[in-house]
């Protein structure tokens, strides 16, 4: 069978549906983690706590579905890349994925006694399930765009060379922090949208002071790589955009602001990191003034834009080797088959719009603010 769409349109659509499940899964279940974050600073008793629990109680199962796709994404189209980020990122996948599983049963066993010590414990499980994920991915990102130290052997086989203390670097951590702030501001909007009175309140001063550091720590992070501190990666000969698939057939040099270079070589891709800056800045303005929905939408965007900027300046390499950068993974070189991205595609086509339909229909049946009185009617509430 030969796939109508030619290997490297395929490879470039498949790069972008990539970007567009990371930043599917930091929208939607961001606002859960800043959410949890959040439950001990803007909820100060048991009631306000429930209450921010289950603003996020309808949405958080279906939301980390976008996790579940970005990681099938990655194992059926970037085999290498999937090897890799399970092998030397072991410890922090391990931390990502022990978080995840700690969140639902919290959210089950928190409603299961009302002693206060019990409840603290669950409490303690989402607020930790909230700030870990994103630092986590914050500093796997941080790492990626430094080059992370691996080698591929003469039949393909990738090996870690590096452990988890080299990524807790200085500007990995950076990172993380950018990661979380962003989080933070985007489950303060959501509470906003939610809520009402002391919670809505708090959750206004804590988004609002959580937007100006993500803007601070975009600038300082994008002031490190545009200052040539941290090196980008340029290929000099090889990796054919339409060829099979062979990282080991390229000629990569590092170079002080080759990152930098990438984005000014097309214009259009500042659009990155201005969408990043302007979304979160004005998301902070947002917030002061209870406007809710339009802080979660502007909010939701600077998440976007910041994701997109280092994909934007990566382009076309996906992960780096700082061990020797020939053996770095991209796009053109890491990819599946032709026949393999194409089938991908077409259940692509098929079940994803199946899945924003039903989480559409899913946000617009739990519209409308979360009262305390509904709250405490309810059996159904956590």
């Amino acid at each position: 069978m030969v796939p109508p769409i030619d290997y490297e349109t395929l490879k470039i659509i498949w790069w972008l549906l990539l970007g567009l499940l990371l930043v599917g899964f930091m929208v939607t279940d961001g606002f859960d983690m800043g959410a949890g974050a959040l439950l001990p600073f803007a909820g100060r008793n048991d009631e306000e706590r429930r209450l921010i629990i289950n603003t996020v109680g309808p949405v958080w199962e279906g939301n980390q579905v976008w996790f579940v796709l970005g990681g099938g994404a990655i194992f059926a189209a970037w085999p290498p890349l999937y090897a890799l980020a399970f092998s030397g990122f072991y410890v922090a996948m391990f931390l990502v994925l022990a978080a995840l599983i700690v969140r639902p049963v919290s959210f089950v066993f928190r409603s299961k006694n009302k002693d206060p010590r019990w409840r603290a414990i669950w409490d303690g499980g989402l607020f930790v399930s909230g700030i870990v994920p994103p630092l986590v991915f914050g500093i796997a990102m941080g790492n990626v765009l430094q080059g992370v130290p691996f080698r591929l052997t003469e039949d393909l086989r990738p090996v870690y060379e590096g452990s988890f203390a080299g990524l807790l670097n200085p500007f990995a951590l950076l990172c993380g922090l950018l990661a979380l702030a962003m989080v933070i501001q985007h489950g303060a909007a959501w509470l906003v949208l939610k809520t009402e009175g002391d919670v809505a309140r708090r959750a206004r001063h804590f988004g609002a002071v959580a937007g100006v550091g993500a803007v601070a720590l975009f600038a300082i992070c994008g002031a490190i790589v545009w200052a040539g501190l941290v090196e980008g990666y340029v290929i000099r000969a090889g990796a054919a955009p339409g060829a099979e698939a062979n990282p080991l057939a390229k000629t990569v040099a590092r170079e002080a602001g080759a990152w930098a270079a990438n984005l000014n070589a097309a214009p259009g891709k500042w659009l990155g990191p201005l969408v990043g800056l302007l979304g979160l800045g004005v998301a902070a303005f947002l917030l002061q003034f209870k406007r809710g929905r339009l802080a979660l939408v502007a909010s939701g965007l600077g998440i976007a834009g910041v994701i997109a900027t280092p994909g934007l300046a990566m382009f076309p390499f996906i992960l780096p080797s700082s061990s020797n950068p020939s053996m770095s993974l991209t796009v053109w070189d890491a990819s599946s088959s032709h026949l393999t991205l194409f089938l991908m595609l077409i259940a692509t086509l098929v079940f994803m719009p199946l899945i924003i339909a039903y989480t559409s229909w899913v946000y617009y049946v739990i519209r409308g603010k979360v009262s305390l009185e509904a709250l405490l009617a309810s059996r159904e509430s956590y």
